[in-house]
C-alpha cells in the first residue's frame, strides 16, 4: 500500500506507522530501512515507528508486567493447552492507537471529539476479505485498498517484485509461537545467531513468564514456542507437509506463507496483515491499478 501510494496509484498517505515489538528479525528492520529510504522518503510520507517496549526482555524481566504470548502448554496431566494471547493488543494495537491520537492532537487521556478521525488503510487482500473489519475505536475508520483494487496476495507479491522488493520479509516476532515449520527452518538455516536467540528464549520461558514466577504464581505445566510442545532445538521442524509441497508446485515463483501451509494459526500475530493464498485465481494482465 505504501508503494502504491508513493507511486500515485492510491492517494498520498499522510503517514505510515510501524509497531515495533522490539524483537523482529534483522531482515525486517533492514527491509523497513530500505522501504523508508527508497519509497517513503522520496514520496514525502513519514514512517513513524512506535513501540511499547521489547517483548523478549519484558517476558524475562521479573519486575515488568508482561502481556502473555500464545505459548503452547503441556499440563502436568499430559493434556495440551495454550496461554492467552495479549501481546498483539499490548505491543501493536495500543501503540498505533496512541500515535493516532497524538497525530489528531488529542493524546490520552483527552477525549477525541465526535467526528474527528483518521482513515486507516489495512492491508488485507481479496484472499481474506472476511477479515476486513471496522476499527474498535471511533477515531479510526478502516479502509481496505487492496480489496478495493481487487488484489490478491499474489498480485501484491508480483507488484513488489516489479519494484525490486521480491524478498519482502514477513513481519512477526522472531520467537512468535504462530510460526510454522518453514519459518523455524528459515531462521535456523539462514541466521544462526537468531536461531540461538529463539532456542535460548524457548528454554527460558519453560516455566512461564518471569514476573508470575517471582510473584509466586509459577506455571503448573511447561511452556513451549513450538506446537509439538518439545524444546525448539528438538522439535520436528524438518517435516515438510503435503500442503507445502503442493503449494510449491502450484506457484513456485511466489513466496509461501509458512503459517498457512504448515498449520499455523491463520490469523497469526497481526490483526491486519495479509495471510492466505487463494486456491484458484483469475488470470490478470498487468497489475489492475486504479487511478
Amino acid at each position: 500500500m505504501l508503494a502504491l501510494s508513493a507511486n500515485g496509484h492510491l492517494p498520498k498517505a499522510d503517514y505510515a506507522i510501524f509497531a515495533d515489538t522490539g524483537w523482529e528479525p534483522k531482515a525486517v528492520y533492514d527491509h523497513l530501512d530500505r522501504l523508508e529510504r527508497e519509497i517513503a522518503t522520496p514520496a514525502g510520507i513519514p514512517v513513524l515507528r512506535v513501540s511499547a517496549g521489547n517483548i523478549r526482555q519484558d517476558a524475562l524481566d521479573p519486575e515488568h508486567r508482561f502481556a502473555s504470548m500464545p505459548l503452547y502448554i503441556l499440563n502436568p496431566d499430559g493434556k495440551p493447552g495454550m496461554t492467552r494471547r495479549q501481546c498483539t493488543g499490548e505491543y501493536k494495537i495500543k501503540p498505533i492507537e496512541r500515535q493516532v491520537r497524538n497525530l489528531l492532537g488529542y493524546p490520552y487521556p483527552q477525549r477525541v471529539p465526535k467526528g474527528v478521525f483518521v482513515e486507516q488503510w489495512v492491508g488485507i487482500s481479496t484472499d481474506e476479505f472476511h477479515r476486513a473489519k471496522d476499527a474498535d475505536v471511533r477515531y479510526m475508520r478502516n479502509r481496505h485498498p487492496l480489496i478495493d483494487l481487487g488484489w490478491s496476495r499474489s498480485d501484491c507479491v508480483r507488484y513488489l517484485s516489479s519494484l525490486g522488493f521480491a524478498d519482502t520479509p514477513k513481519s512477526a516476532c522472531l520467537g512468535c509461537p504462530f510460526h510454522g515449520n518453514a519459518q523455524w527452518r528459515a531462521i535456523r538455516d539462514t541466521s544462526p545467531e537468531e536461531w540461538r536467540d529463539v532456542v535460548a528464549f524457548d528454554a527460558a520461558i519453560r516455566q512461564g513468564n518471569a514476573r508470575a514466577n517471582a510473584g509466586g504464581n509459577p506455571l503448573l505445566g511447561q511452556a513451549f514456542l513450538h506446537r509439538s510442545r518439545l524444546p525448539l532445538d528438538q522439535a520436528p521442524i524438518d517435516h515438510v507437509t503435503a500442503a507445502e509441497r503442493a503449494a510449491r508446485q502450484h506457484e513456485p515463483a511466489v513466496a509461501v506463507d509458512p503459517e498457512e501451509l504448515e498449520h499455523g494459526v491463520v490469523d497469526g500475530c497481526s490483526p491486519w496483515a495479509c495471510r492466505g493464498e487463494a486456491d484458484a485465481e483469475p488470470t490478470r494482465d498487468g497489475f489492475g491499478l486504479a487511478c
